[in-house]
């Protein structure tokens, strides 16, 4: 099988470099047409140009594909709806959303001032979930839509001093977790993407010698695999220097108490049984939770 995106509309946020510029001339090189978006400031979310978006679009043109560019900033909804706006009156659908843009403000807990974790949740969270309101409705009314959040290793299993981004980046699993319970009848198919690259978000961060190895594009080939016609739904792939796995949240089996014997002794007493992993299961719905204890409840009474 090969894969393409023949009349598909992609945008990709953050788009301007990195791994968005990646991203979006992988999908270009098959056939989509893309929206460029960037808001061209630097890795702090400081200041902006649409230089790099237009250099990333007009590489696309060169190449015999379609671009437009956008400035927009993902935080702020109504420049998100003009970008969207911009694709419907271009190409009349939004097949694709790719969720890419981020800022980092790194500090320990500690240090880190309110602000910074404010616009650190407002770009990659409240970002996607903007981008993702405006679209969501076009692709309803197809009856098709791919919605790709991009999280990280950070936010699934932490990294000091990355509080907000962690947050954030966990934040958009739980977005997607539901969304694709909602979309799942319109056949808006929401997965994840946990990046391992080299950007100049992880400059300083990893040797030099293993840098060469963690290129954008083979995280790309990820993202592809994620919005193509069979992808699959409600997946957190992580991808990196050729390595492909994929993020799973299990819950152990557990135990029961009978209610005379649900107190906090009880419950450290036996956590070793709480932690087996024996029989752990990975739930889809947040209701399953629930009925499973009830059911451990109504056998053990």
């Amino acid at each position: 099988m090969t894969i393409n995106y023949n009349n598909r509309v992609a945008i990709v946020t953050g788009a301007g470099q990195g791994l968005g510029r990646s991203h979006a001339l992988a999908l270009a090189a098959r056939g989509a047409k893309l929206v460029i978006n960037d808001l061209g400031g630097a890795a702090d979310g400081t200041g902006g140009s649409l230089t790099p978006a237009q250099e990333v679009a007009d590489l696309i043109i060169k190449n015999g594909g379609e671009a437009i560019v956008s400035g927009a900033n993902v935080a702020k909804f109504d420049e998100v709806t003009a970008m969207v706006n911009a694709a419907m009156e271009k190409w009349g659908r939004v097949d694709i959303l790719v969720n890419n843009a981020g800022i980092l403000r790194d500090k320990s807990f500690s240090k880190m001032e309110l602000s910074d974790f404010q616009m650190v949740i407002d770009v990659h969270l409240m970002g996607s979930v903007n981008c993702t309101k405006a679209v969501w409705e076009i692709m309803k009314s197809q009856n098709y839509g791919r919605i790709v959040m991009t999280t990280s290793s950070s936010g699934m299993y932490g990294n000091f001093g990355q509080t907000n981004y962690g947050a954030a980046k966990a934040g958009v699993v739980g977005f997607m977790n539901t969304l694709c319970i909602e979309g799942a009848k319109y056949d808006i198919r929401v997965n994840a993407l946990a990046p391992a690259a080299h950007t100049r978000m992880t400059e300083g961060l990893i040797p030099p010698e293993a840098l060469k190895l963690l290129t954008p594009e083979s995280v790309s080939a990820g993202l592809l695999a994620l919005v193509h016609d069979e992808a699959p739904n409600r997946t957190i792939l992580c991808a990196g220097a050729g390595g492909y796995a994929r993020t799973v949240i299990y819950e152990t089996e557990g135990i029961y108490l009978k209610p005379e014997d649900q107190t906090p002794e009880n419950v450290m007493a036996r956590l070793d049984e709480i932690n087996d992993p024996k029989g752990q299961v990975e739930f889809t719905q947040g209701f399953e939770q629930s009925t499973k204890f009830v059911e451990k409840a109504m056998k053990g009474e």
